[in-house]
């Protein structure tokens, strides 16, 4: 089920009014958030079910069992080894199986020796890479005697297949976010309040900026070679608008819709484009997933306590393996080792852990070095987004070195609507940059008046109405 869609907006306020009636049974709570899991992501295929049921399954026995065998370190490895392969098996068959096998044969071709291995046609499951990941750190966290198991496999299905973030994220740490399915909840009014304004805000960046920016460059994008250096600029400038506001969109009503049920999930992105080097650009863009890597990946290699080159081998398994969870393309690997690149870089020059605070904290306007730190940084991003969005390598190299040796500044440059647009929501959060989100603003002397908050929510809702641009899936559905 869309978050964009009618049967979405169907679906909400009747879950909420049930989930809400049954409030004094906390069980009864959990078991019917499973159910209406389980209905909202087999709405795409109820096939799908069955993966994410066994997954679930299979990392609740594995933490159960952990825990049964705590005077025996090797089968608690053995457990925990054995679920961290059975789960990557299953990832790896649905979404990598051709990729290699593909890959394979293609290497024997150059040698002069044919593999005759058949591909197998199989739909990748919706957000498998993400409850995957979400079942992989709980095993991995029970092993480390960070947590402690649940005995509550109601409890562990719930935090497994929690519909807001099921599908794309954010991709939660069971520290957080199963305790929470343990204790009674209430209905706190103004977090739910806050929740809704949280997911205005996000349909706006997905409705209004990213499907409408989505439009622009699925019209050009693949017939780029005829295209002006200025428009090939404007379509990688267009795309970084579209990924950000698709994706910030997609956990803003995620976050958001949890709020209205009693939860509190991490915070996904924190104004990502306001970074003033690549390092702190990941600190704040899809948190979730780059903490993962650090805490399950970076720091068992070694992290940055250790030489240059050993931290820089380190940088780059991290972001090879970072650029593969994203798809099974070479153009995602890619992407992945040119942030790796700069990364390092970035190290080497002694600024990677520089910039933890809020750009221009208590100024209107960034100094002149931070503005060029922002203008590299955001150059930096939308070069590899345009690697990202390419459908090969062929076709990002191509599309780069266009930008450079097409004439720049002829012909007519469509989606200059959409890029002002754009600017404009970067206006909005710019103001409101030491906030959760955008619509953060019941602190502020104007919009403590109730009449001012609901001018804001009506202008916006008028825009999505008559601005949206035409349904588009998540980006990351597809990852």
């Amino acid at each position: 089920m869309l978050f964009n869609s009618i049967d979405f907006l169907i679906f909400l306020p009747i879950v909420f009014i049930l989930y809400w009636l049954i409030s004094a049974y906390r069980r009864w709570q959990n078991i019917f958030l499973v159910v209406i899991s389980y209905i909202f992501y087999g709405w795409w295929d109820w096939r799908f079910l069955f993966l994410i049921a066994l997954t679930s399954l299979c990392s609740f026995c594995s933490g159960f069992y952990i825990e049964k065998f705590e005077r025996s370190r090797k089968i608690q490895q053995l457990i925990s080894t054995l679920n961290i392969v059975l789960n990557l098996l299953i990832l790896g068959i649905f979404k990598y199986y051709n990729f290699f096998i593909e890959n394979i044969q293609a290497l024997f071709d150059i040698i002069g020796y044919k593999l005759d291995w058949g591909t197998i046609n199989v739909i990748l499951p919706v957000g498998i890479s993400f409850y995957t990941f979400q079942a992989l750190s709980y095993t991995i966290d029970v092993y480390q005697k960070k947590l402690k198991a649940t005995k509550d496999i109601i409890e562990f299905f719930a935090f497994i297949s929690f519909f807001p973030q099921l599908v794309a994220g954010p991709i939660e740490r069971a520290t957080n976010l199963l305790p929470q399915f343990q204790k009674k909840r209430c209905l706190n009014y103004p977090e739910a309040v806050d929740g809704a304004r949280q997911m205005l805000w996000g349909f706006f960046k997905k409705l209004v900026i990213a499907d409408n920016c989505a439009e622009i460059v699925n019209l050009y994008w693949n017939g780029y070679e005829g295209l002006p250096g200025v428009m090939l600029v404007l379509l990688g400038i267009l795309f970084t608008f579209q990924i950000y506001c698709d994706f910030s969109g997609y956990s803003d009503i995620a976050i958001g819709c949890a709020k209205l049920f009693g939860f509190n999930l991490m915070r996904n992105f924190n104004y990502p484009y306001f970074s003033r080097s690549i390092p702190e650009f990941w600190r704040r863009w899809h948190i979730s997933l780059t903490t993962w890597f650090r805490d399950y990946i970076y720091f068992p290699l070694g992290g940055s306590r250790c030489s240059k080159a050993i931290f820089i081998r380190n940088v780059f398994i991290v972001w090879g393996i970072s650029g593969l969870w994203h798809g099974a393309n070479w153009t995602f690997v890619c992407w992945g080792l040119f942030h790796a690149t700069l990364l390092a870089i970035y190290n080497i020059i002694g600024i990677n852990t520089k910039y933890k605070t809020i750009i221009a904290y208590g100024r209107l306007f960034p100094n002149i070095k931070e503005a060029i730190q922002l203008l590299l940084t955001f150059t930096f991003a939308v070069f590899g987004w345009i690697i990202f969005r390419a459908e090969s390598m062929s076709q990002a190299y191509g599309f780069v070195t266009s930008i450079f040796t097409h004439p720049f500044l002829e012909g007519l440059v469509d989606g200059k609507k959409w890029l002002f647009a754009s600017l404009l929501l970067l206006l909005v959060e710019w103001f409101q940059r030491d906030k959760q989100h955008a619509l953060d603003f019941p602190q502020n002397k104007f919009f403590r008046h109730r009449l001012a908050r609901w001018l804001v929510y009506y202008i916006l809702i008028c825009i999505i109405i008559n601005f949206a641009g035409s349904s588009q899936s998540f980006i990351y559905f597809q990852f």
